[in-house]
């Protein structure tokens, strides 16, 4: 592996890649100098030397369907990535291999024939029509209990508060979401309708109308997230194009652009698309910044993450403490109560 970086091609696009990553797992504020415009609750050296960056992963569905699905697990177990981006299928497939198998096939597996015996072909991978039958069953009662709170609570469902309440409910350690919702790491899907659990929302609209699910208060949320992340830098991890991509870079846009970036997918940018566009078009729109040192590796990302994941993450990671609070200042009276407190924010 560490012969990939002067090998030439996507395996030098690989070392480079396993490097950037590296570089946002070791960032501390630490290593940025204090100057005479540094905040002066962000000076203090413990705060600086635990503040580290702030990882977005994004990934299509495909990579849950298929076994990365237990890497991006890893990852949220060890809480190893601040910040989740997927698609519909990448959230309703975890859910559903917890449920029962999903199986290996083969790409030249003829449709009609599939289709009589009750098989769903995804690439060449094959999941039983039933698995799909056991998630209504789980899911449409969490729905009926979701719009319940909705009315008597005033509940307003976003797609990363129903991922959350999912990943409580599943309550199986094999589940990313499992893990992201233990951890506190935001999942977001602005697409959460392309999927099952579309028609699960579809189904229940007629059976139990009323639910909601606001995109609008999560498009916000992930804005937030990285527009407030200074003093911590940023780095996305990328994992094909479509929604995760677009949705992950957009809002570091919102910062003036990502610290760090790894795009790994196959699409080509010939056709204007963003899924196939390389990190270069990202600096034009302000998504990454303009002395980052981003990485395109053109390659399959079910080979290629393991990879990168075995030279970075489960290398050098070191266990991660919670982000630390700015110092807060307080005065005392002459008999020790607290007069004055102040948390900078």
């Amino acid at each position: 592996m560490e012969s990939m970086l002067t090998t030439g091609f996507q395996a030098t696009a690989l070392g480079q890649a396993v490097n950037e990553v590296n570089r946002m797992i070791n960032w501390r504020l630490s290593d940025e100098p204090v100057g005479p415009n540094t905040d002066p609750e962000h000076a203090d050296p413990e705060f600086r030397a635990r503040t580290r960056c702030m990882i977005f992963l994004g990934f299509t569905s495909n990579l849950t369907s298929a076994g990365v699905r237990e890497h991006i697990r890893y990852l949220a177990q060890n809480r190893m990535v601040d910040v989740l981006v997927t698609t519909a299928g990448g959230i309703e497939e975890d859910f559903i291999k917890c449920m029962g198998h999903t199986y290996v096939g083969d790409f030249q597996l003829k449709g009609a024939d599939l289709r009589m015996k009750g098989l769903n072909r995804i690439g060449n991978m094959l999941v039983p029509n039933s698995n799909y039958c056991k998630f209504e069953d789980w899911i449409i009662p969490i729905l009926d209990a979701m719009l319940v709170e909705q009315r008597d609570q005033g509940v307003n469902w976003t797609p990363s508060k129903l991922i959350d309440r999912l990943g409580k409910e599943i309550n199986h350690p094999d589940s990313i979401y499992y893990w992201a919702h233990k951890n506190n790491i935001p999942v977001f899907c602005p697409a959460i309708t392309d999927g099952s659990i579309g028609d699960m929302l579809f189904f229940h609209s007629y059976k139990s109308p009323g639910l909601r699910v606001d995109v609008v208060e999560d498009i916000r949320r992930i804005n937030d997230l990285a527009m407030r992340a200074t003093p911590r830098k940023t780095g996305m991890v990328i994992l094909g194009g479509g929604v995760p991509k677009h949705h992950c870079c957009n809002a570091n846009l919102m910062r003036n652009g990502a610290d760090f970036a790894v795009y790994v997918n196959t699409a080509q940018e010939f056709d204007g698309s963003d899924s196939g566009a390389r990190p270069d078009e990202a600096i034009s729109w302000g998504k990454i910044r303009i002395d980052a040192k981003p990485v395109k590796v053109s390659g399959d990302a079910t080979i290629l993450f393991p990879l990168i994941i075995s030279q970075t993450f489960a290398k050098h990671f070191k266990p991660r403490e919670p982000e630390p609070e700015p110092p807060k200042a307080e005065a005392k009276d002459a008999n020790g109560n607290v007069v004055f407190k102040a948390t900078f924010d």
